[in-house]
């Protein structure tokens, strides 16, 4: 079927304003981009947008050789890695029973982990059970605190709710038990929920920052947007040198730009890979019939 003069022109606005909404999105990287590979006086005089004015390394050289930044590099890779792991399996586990007819007190539960999305816990007695548990100065304290996240479950347990029930029986006839039936049948169908939430966990994960603040007093434990923002409060610190003193091809312009980038990124690369469940997972796990 041919389509109509408005079909045309509703699908060209379509794709005119996705390309607009995507390029205000990208443009500010690639000027954090453009300003990381500029000139020190380039990038104070504001003349640079999207192209390197004067183009220079210098800047990422001296970023990639800080090891304070590898460190936390380090370390917000280990608790997105292990804290998203560890969140999806808790977060399955308690979805799947809360997802059975069987489970009589499924709904007096859910009401209760409904009420914590509501009322967030006070910081002090939060402060203080973290404390009290021994957690301070650990990276658990980055992890266990929000492993299961409220609406990550509820998204992955209305998914359960949608799988016909059938397949329960046909397994139960075939002797399979409970944790069988959940990790034979039920995780290989839920590819695209998991593949999602593991994106917003993960995601999570990379932008501790609060927790940090409460928990973290070591600065070899600080993870990446910790060490972020101690070196765009004191800049020099990155720098590590009197660039007010002698010839640089950086300053702190500059060396802002490519540590913004070099903790943003690499979170972003991500996404492509699981793109294609992205969307399918979203919507499955956001609608029951």
């Amino acid at each position: 079927m041919k389509a109509s003069i408005g079909d045309n022109v509703f699908r060209l606005f379509n794709y005119v304003f996705l390309a607009a909404a995507a390029a205000t999105m990208l443009m500010p990287l690639v000027h954090l981009l453009a300003v990381s590979l500029s000139s020190p006086i380039a990038a104070d005089s504001k003349i640079v947008f999207l192209l390197p004015v004067e183009f220079t390394t210098a800047a990422w050289v001296h970023v990639l050789q800080n090891k304070g930044l590898w460190t936390s590099f380090g370390v917000t890779v280990y608790i997105t890695i292990v804290g998203t792991a560890l969140s999806l399996l808790f977060s399955v586990l308690t979805a799947y029973p809360l997802s059975r007819k069987e489970f009589l007190v499924r709904r007096p539960i859910m009401l209760g982990i409904i009420i914590t999305m509501i009322f967030n816990a006070p910081m002090i007695p939060f402060f203080l059970t973290v404390r009290e548990l021994g957690l301070m100065n650990s990276l658990w304290a980055l992890i266990l605190p929000g492993l299961i996240g409220t609406f990550d479950m509820i998204i992955i347990r209305t998914f359960f709710m949608g799988i016909p029930p059938e397949l329960d029986d046909s397994a139960r006839i075939d002797g399979c038990s409970d944790a069988g039936i959940m990790f034979r049948i039920y995780l290989p169908l839920s590819k695209p929920v998991l593949a999602t939430v593991s994106l917003f966990y993960a995601v999570g994960y990379w932008n501790t920052f609060n927790r940090a603040v409460l928990f973290i007093r070591n600065p070899d434990l600080w993870p990446l947007q910790m060490k972020l923002r101690a070196y765009l409060t004191s800049p020099e610190e990155l720098a590590a040198v009197n660039l007010f003193m002698g010839d640089y091809d950086f300053n702190t312009t500059t060396l802002k730009a490519a540590t913004i980038l070099f903790a943003t990124v690499p979170i972003l690369l991500v996404y492509p890979y699981l793109q294609k469940y992205f969307v399918k997972g979203s919507m499955l796990g956001s609608i029951k019939e």
